[in-house]
């Protein structure tokens, strides 16, 4: 096993000669903007960020005018980028730092933690990388490459491996350029470390990775213990009237794409019309089932079938969480990535 010394002194010197330095948010590491990349990158890869977070930054440049916005402008921008509780979670934290912290993120790990949506890695990124304290990190590509560099077994998931992991990130902190330490841990998960076909002999833990020696990289981490993922299914009522426009309702701000604009469901396809009668109180001129689609949750698996729904506007009553959109008005709201696809198709 490596000392504390010599696995800092290496990564950071690979870090000089290969380490990324031009991404958007390196640009100006503010602990708005670290936070802001932090949360965009759980679950999601640097690639597919990148947009996302320059036309996030136009829009809100600064934790104020975040925690100013509406949640459905924040939602919008924050539109195909998936898991959407991270967007409602930067937006109330954001509200609560102008509130209770003058705007200012906080600057100890206890306030950052007790924060909506913030967990220790993220925090310590913002420490490390804003603030410059010694914090360790543990997000994915951190977790790959110190699990291959010990040969740790396990899980990273199982809480008995994450301590062991936590207790071994604390331990190679160095105490100098504690930023670029940190950034030059992920970079090299993001890099050379990868999934599959790490590219070892490139790698400057080579002749201390213990992963290497065994000859079996890819084996660390462990996978996550193999479960059947359920299928469910739900019905889409596309709701279409004469003026062209679809009807579009909020979802609850709890569940699955919560506060995003999305078509009425309904479990069974035989209880369409009864629905449109009792809710709505409207009759469907015209009944046109379209091919279904597939969307993949990190959790179950969802069959959709869209229904198109000739109908009169003026017959819906029941309006509080929802309305008739233009569809390219509509696309203007937070919608969920197959909510967008679907309706971009009509154009």
């Amino acid at each position: 096993m490596s000392t504390t010394f010599n696995f800092a002194d290496a990564l950071l010197n690979w870090y000089d000669q290969f380490g990324r330095k031009d991404l958007p948010w390196q640009q100006s590491p503010t602990p708005y903007h670290v936070w802001l990349s932090e949360i965009m990158l759980q679950q999601t890869q640097v690639t597919t960020v990148i947009d996302y977070y320059l036309r996030f930054t136009r829009r809100f440049p600064g934790i104020r005018s975040l925690a100013q916005a509406k949640q459905d402008d924040v939602l919008a921008y924050w539109s195909g980028l998936g898991y959407y509780a991270r967007a409602r979670n930067l937006h109330k934290t954001a509200q609560i730092v102008v509130a209770d912290f003058a705007g200012e993120m906080p600057k100890t790990l206890e306030q950052l933690i007790a924060l909506p949506g913030i967990g220790r890695s993220t925090a310590g990124a913002i420490l490390t990388l804003a603030y410059h304290q010694p914090f360790p990190i543990l997000d994915g590509n951190v977790k790959r490459v110190l699990t291959r560099f010990d040969a740790i077994s396990g899980w990273p998931g199982n809480k008995q491996v994450e301590n062991k992991l936590w207790q071994r990130a604390e331990q190679l902190l160095p105490n100098r350029r504690i930023a670029n330490y940190i950034q030059a841990q992920m970079d090299l998960g993001a890099t050379l470390c990868t999934r599959s076909k790490p590219d070892c002999q490139n790698c400057p833990m080579q002749h201390h990775c213990q992963a290497f020696a065994l000859g079996t990289p890819t084996a660390f981490p462990e996978k996550k213990p193999k479960k059947a993922v359920p299928q469910r299914q739900t019905h889409w009522l596309v709701l279409k009237n004469d003026q062209n426009e679809i009807y579009l309702e909020q979802r609850p701000q709890q569940g699955i794409w919560g506060g995003l604009w999305s078509f009425p469901e309904i479990d069974k396809a035989e209880d369409i019309d009864v629905l449109c009668r009792q809710r709505f109180h409207i009759n469907i001129t015209q009944h046109q089932p379209l091919p279904h689609l597939q969307h993949v949750f990190s959790h179950f698996k969802l069959a959709i079938h869209p229904h198109l729904l000739q109908c009169r506007a003026e017959g819906i009553a029941d309006k509080d969480n929802g309305n008739w959109y233009k569809i390219e008005d509509s696309l203007t709201l937070g919608l969920p990535a197959p909510v967008k696809s679907f309706l971009q198709s009509f154009l």
